[in-house]
């Protein structure tokens, strides 16, 4: 039986392990993208219900992140990550193996069940093993670098996989990471749970919720078919929203909620949540739209369209790693104003692709933009959300945080694909413009849209982060990072004076 120490003593390498497992998360919501034509024909799908391979994930991943938070503070964070493990292997497993649209819809259904169990049990172990300040800035940042990347990495990776060994390759890398990880998790990740004297898991909240945000994530993913104005669409909503007021209520009469309001009382923690939603809602979709440009306007392969986002991926990585230092000498709050309008700056770049572009011209200036702003973004509404937060809700913060990026994505994938979409149809209604020029001014109406809603997420964070709460960040991790040095300086001092001198330092 390991001891705390010396579980401590071995957290960079079990924070490893962890950001492995949150880039299959990610990796998983993107991988399947350039698959879908040979999915499509491998299974016999049709052009309406291919898109559900990538919705099923995310509808389910995005409505469950709250249940799978919850449930890690109360069992015990390392059992439910997992137990979450085991759920992806298993559904990569049988995914891969799928011989109907049925058989492979379900199976991503379940692999967005293991991500959602994943995700915030993984960000609350993380809480808890590297302490508030400047060891867990550098800790989230590489977090951060890692969940950033996945998403370009994916595209890079699906395409080698499915032109090299077939699409079933695709969903079946998943499973020897998820049984490694499994193998390591019990010798590098310590048990941990909320200690309260009131634990169970509130059913009918979380029923509610998980219902709520599922309908809701469909409702935004199906619109685009349906339409807005649609009946079905107009319906989900309003079923949405009901289900969702059915919660406030529940959870405002019990005793030991899913989501205690309380918690939103902690201003920046309400406002993370919210710049995480605008974050997601403006800069999810471009990995979409970015991906249909290079392929249907400029007529790029499968892997010529990977190959185009590896400077993208390498930025993201080292400007969350730079993020997260930034934020121990700055504060949180100027580093997430600064990421945000990175973010609009690149999406109002994107706005100016042209038909007969390039990749020096259109592509490669605005992603590098983009992706310092996504780095920046996604590692200090992080850091922002869960500082200050007490041990036995850290895996609800950290559910939160990642249900408003996920919602956030889905809402802007949805909402931007419809600016899109009109303004293409419009301009080939007309007859006078081709398919390339309609499809690139549609492309340009998103990612102008996009840069308004980045902009929103730059206002939201002057407005409702503190900078109170941002400053006693700064000056609590420049102090345990000026401890820390001072002391590995008087250690490696105590080592120059000699055997003796070391000993008597290591006893003091």
């Amino acid at each position: 039986m390991k001891t705390t120490q010396e579980y401590l003593d071995r957290r960079w390498t079990a924070l490893i392990l962890l950001c492995a497992a949150q880039f299959v998360v990610v990796l998983d919501a993107s991988i399947v993208n350039v698959a879908l034509p040979s999915i499509g024909r491998g299974l016999h799908f049709s052009e309406q219900n291919l898109p559900w391979v990538v919705n099923a994930y995310v509808i389910v991943f995005g409505g469950f992140l709250l249940l799978g938070g919850r449930a890690a503070d109360l069992l015990g964070r390392r059992r439910v990550f997992m137990a979450g493990l085991t759920v992806v292997a298993v559904a990569s497993l049988a995914a891969g193996f799928s011989a109907s649209q049925g058989e492979l819809i379900a199976a991503r259904a379940a692999q967005g069940l293991g991500a959602a169990i994943i995700a915030p049990s993984a960000l609350s172990i993380i809480t808890t093993l590297f302490r508030d300040g400047a060891e867990r800035n550098r800790a989230l940042g590489a977090w951060g670098a890692v969940a950033g990347s996945a998403g370009a990495v994916g595209v890079l990776l699906g395409g080698i996989l499915t032109e090299g060994l077939g699409w079933e390759w695709v969903l079946w890398v998943n499973v020897p990471v998820s049984l490694i990880a499994l193998s390591l998790t019990p010798g590098l990740i310590p048990e941990s749970r909320s200690e309260s004297a009131t634990r169970h898991f509130d059913a009918a909240g979380a029923v509610s919720i998980t219902a709520g945000l599922s309908m809701l994530a469909y409702a935004t993913l199906d619109a685009a078919t349906a339409g807005w104005g649609s009946a079905k669409t107009i319906g989900l909503l309003a079923g949405s929203a009901a289900l969702i007021a059915a919660f406030i209520a529940i959870e405002l009469r019990s005793q030991a909620p899913l989501v205690p309001f309380r918690i939103f009382r902690l201003r920046t923690l309400t406002g993370a949540n919210v710049v995480g939603l605008l974050l997601g809602a403006s800069l999810f979709s471009m990995f979409y739209f970015i991906s249909l440009y290079m392929q249907q306007v400029l007529r790029y392969s499968p892997i010529h369209a990977g190959l185009s986002y590896l400077p993208l991926a390498v930025t993201i990585i080292v400007a969350a790693g730079l993020g997260g230092q930034l934020v121990t000498r700055f504060g949180f709050k100027l580093v997430l104003a600064a990421g945000m309008l990175f973010v609009a700056g690149g999406l109002f770049w994107f706005s100016r692709i042209a038909v007969h572009g390039g990749f020096l011209a259109d592509i490669l200036g605005p992603s590098l933009l983009a992706a310092m702003g996504l780095g920046f973004g996604f590692v200090t509404s992080t850091i922002a959300a869960l500082s200050g937060i007490k041990e036995h809700e850290q895996g609800l913060a950290s559910g939160l945080i990642n249900t408003s990026q996920q919602i956030g994505g889905a809402l802007g994938l949805a909402v931007l694909s419809t600016i899109a979409t009109t303004r293409t149809h419009n301009l080939l209604a007309t007859g006078t413009s081709s398919l390339p020029h309609a499809l690139t001014m549609g492309f340009q109406s998103a990612f102008l849209g996009g840069a308004v809603i980045a902009t929103l997420g730059f206002a939201a964070t002057l407005i409702l982060i503190s900078t109170r709460d941002s400053r006693a960040h700064m000056e609590m991790a420049s102090a345990q990072q000026a401890g820390a040095q001072a002391a590995g300086a008087q250690a490696a001092g105590a080592q120059a004076a000699g055997p003796e001198a070391a000993s008597a330092q290591a006893r003091a």
